[in-house]
């Protein structure tokens, strides 16, 4: 007696096709094609999760860099000096005060200029 495996394969494929939906032509109806294209997309996706993190910290440096800039110091050394007064505020929290709250940004910046 042979073991029929169609049902085990069409519930593998159906899965694949599922994920593959919006693909355009042979990626969304071939099952070897389909299969390879839903490797390179998580693939791609991983990659993508990694560069939205160093994307963002890029953008957060590039805001306090400007803003630093326009209070007439640079961007290393207002974190240094951050640093040497112990204030302890991520890059992200900085650049959120820079959009929304440039007052207490004004006052963090002015406490630096003070303390050293």
């Amino acid at each position: 007696m042979r073991i029929k495996r169609g049902v085990t394969s069409h519930a593998k494929h159906k899965k694949v096709f599922q994920a593959n939906k919006g693909y355009r032509m042979t990626k969304r109806r071939n099952i070897r094609v389909a299969k390879e294209a839903f490797l390179h997309a998580g693939e791609y996706a991983f990659a993508g999760r990694k560069n939205r993190k160093r994307d963002f910290r890029r953008l957060w440096i590039t805001r306090i860099g400007e803003a630093t800039r326009q209070r007439g110091i640079g961007y290393s050394v207002f974190m240094n000096k951050l640093k040497a007064a112990n204030i302890e505020l991520d890059r992200k929290t900085l650049a959120y005060l820079v959009t929304e709250e440039p007052g207490i940004f004004e006052e963090i910046v002015d406490s630096i200029n003070v303390t050293n």
